[in-house]
């Protein structure tokens, strides 16, 4: 499975389980750490909860597996590392705080409506 494939697969996962405020970032530019981050986040802490192990189990069902994961027992903020993509799912007001966007505003935003089709 190709990176634009698990981009798919992973967005695709987080909106079937009502993620909010979904984005995508291109980010191999500015970084070595990965080409792209998505970025999403959950209404409560257990909705956080869910929307990481949907992404999780939508891609094990493909084979693969995350080489890192942080923040399952906190549930603020879920980053799930597949070294290509790194996605960061958190709690509403952890996201506002943090403010990864604003963080990577020079990365390519990329649609995630295209990415929805």
């Amino acid at each position: 499975m190709d990176t634009k494939e698990k981009l798919e697969k992973i967005v695709k996962a987080l909106d079937s389980k009502k993620a909010e405020d979904i984005e995508v970032l291109g980010i191999r530019d500015l970084t070595v750490l990965s080409d792209y981050f998505v970025i999403a986040n959950g209404t409560s802490t257990t909705h956080t909860r869910t929307l990481a192990d949907e992404v999780e189990y939508q891609l094990s069902q493909s084979g693969i597996e995350p080489s890192g994961k942080e923040g399952h027992n906190g549930s603020n903020w879920i980053v799930l590392d597949y070294s290509d993509i790194i996605v960061h799912v958190f709690y509403k007001e952890t996201r506002e705080f943090y403010q990864l966007e604003r963080l990577w505003a020079d990365g390519e935003h990329l649609d995630v409506e295209e990415l929805l089709k």
